[in-house]
């Protein structure tokens, strides 16, 4: 294997979702100098899942169209996109437009739009991509993917994001001499302006850029293409017939020359039951790991303090590349151990909520092992969850190109249902509570 085949894979697995997962990392440092205050988030949640056009868009024409829609057009159309939005950001984030008599963040609700749109699309083109490179390298764009979440989150903590003090604020009651004592929070400026973080952004999706023109035409990479030549007639007689044809793994290793077809769908290995079964974690595990638990991820850790806070946000991040890096060297496509996983991390993900719903006076909320206890438990979660996704992927690679289109698709439609679900519980009827920094007071 290339070790450049490797750092292109996973720099251009870097690129599908940096942008707003930077966006969302930097909400503290945005939200007070725009009209829309902390309801920013919510027009975020909305204008994300509406972006889910773009997959819709390409999984339709997989699969009524198959053969017309060119995926390396796609990707460098949705890869440029993404950086002139992010570089545009940068000059109009704080940009206000009157709509019926009301001041709106237009410019950065568009941009936003024109990002969600870009990442939701990139499930569903740069996975199939992949095919075109050996299984191996799969597991380095997703370790990528890890990676566009912890580099963001790493920037903004050199940033200073939402680092807050609590200081002493003395107020005289009814002009007398008697005094309360409160302590106040204070947010402490950044380091570096929100602009130069969104021009940051914008250097990773031309990193990202640079990366897929690599992996199209540089030699090695070429090399490391399984079985060129047959891709190649397959490709004309493709062009010939006007059907798709799957491309298929060159050797399955994993069952008989003779073996019966279990189902029509991929190679036929598993049946339709197991591909259903299949499918549905892969529904949950990015419903619970992409929106549900993220939702309330500030109502679970922040009673705990902002050290608590942080490193939960950061170490989670940090597990998303490192469960990748696992996988890549302990690959178990065992569907019970993907289920044993897959139950494991809802167990955590029920510790977190049950957090969330206590909030602001969880449990062990006064004692430290409080929030050592919430920062393992979202360091598990990802790490569990994040293992059952790159298997998933690995699985489905060898089940052909379509089999990764769905696998896109269904990582989005997951985030949908999670999205749609929470957002009225967190959103509408403020089913969760956060409550102040400095002055809540707990039995």
């Amino acid at each position: 294997m290339s070790l450049l085949t490797h750092l292109l894979a996973c720099l251009f697995g870097m690129g599908s979702w940096v942008s707003i997962n930077g966006l969302w990392v930097e909400l503290p440092l945005v939200v007070p100098q725009i009209p829309e205050g902390w309801y920013l988030p919510s027009y975020l949640s909305v204008l994300i899942q509406m972006a889910n056009i773009g997959p819709l868009f390409v999984t339709l024409m997989h699969r009524f169209r198959p053969g017309a829609l060119n995926e390396a057009a796609v990707i460098y159309v949705i890869i440029g996109l993404g950086t002139v939005a992010s570089f545009l950001l940068g000059f109009f984030w704080k940009e206000t437009v009157v709509v019926a008599g009301i001041s709106h963040s237009v410019p950065l609700l568009i941009l936003t739009f024109f990002l969600a749109t870009v990442d939701c699309t990139s499930s569903v083109t740069f996975l199939p991509f992949m095919m075109r490179l050996k299984p191996q390298y799969l597991t380095t764009y997703y370790i990528g993917e890890g990676v566009s979440g912890l580099l963001p989150a790493l920037v903004a903590l050199i940033q200073g994001v939402g680092v807050v003090h609590c200081i002493n604020s003395t107020q005289s009651v009814n002009h007398t001499l008697n005094m309360t004592f409160d302590l106040q929070a204070q947010y402490q400026p950044a380091n570096f302006s929100v602009e130069v973080f969104f021009f940051f952004l914008s250097a990773m999706m031309l990193v990202c850029l640079g990366a897929f023109l690599l992996l199209n035409y540089h030699p090695s990479v070429a090399r490391e293409q399984p079985n060129s030549r047959h891709a190649t007639r397959v490709k004309r007689k493709a062009q010939k017939s006007r059907e798709w044809v799957e491309q298929k793994p060159m050797m399955d290793l994993h069952s008989p020359a003779n073996q019966k077809l279990r189902s029509s769908f991929g190679t036929g290995s598993y049946s339709w039951m197991q591909v259903f079964y299949i499918f549905g974690i892969l529904t949950w595990v990015n419903a619970l790991s992409n929106t549900v638990l993220p939702s309330v991820q500030s109502y679970s850790c922040l009673p705990y303090g902002n050290n608590a806070y942080h490193l939960s946000a950061t170490l989670a991040a940090l597990s998303n590349p490192l469960a990748c890096f696992i996988a890549m060297f302990l690959p178990i496509r065992s569907l019970l151990f993907m289920g044993a996983l897959t139950v494991i991390g809802t167990g955590v993900g029920v510790y977190i909520m049950i957090m969330a719903v206590l909030s602001p006076c969880p449990l062990l909320v006064n004692d430290t092992s409080g929030g050592v206890l919430i920062v393992l438990a979202w360091v598990l979660l990802i790490l569990t969850l994040s293992y059952v996704k790159v298997i998933i992927g690995v699985i489905l690679r060898d089940e052909g190109h379509s089999a990764l289109v769905w696998c896109g698709a269904v990582v989005q439609l997951g985030s949908l249902l999670g999205a749609v679900t929470m957002f009225p519980l967190v959103s509408v009827y403020n089913y969760f509570s956060s409550g102040d920094p400095c002055n809540t007071k707990c039995p």
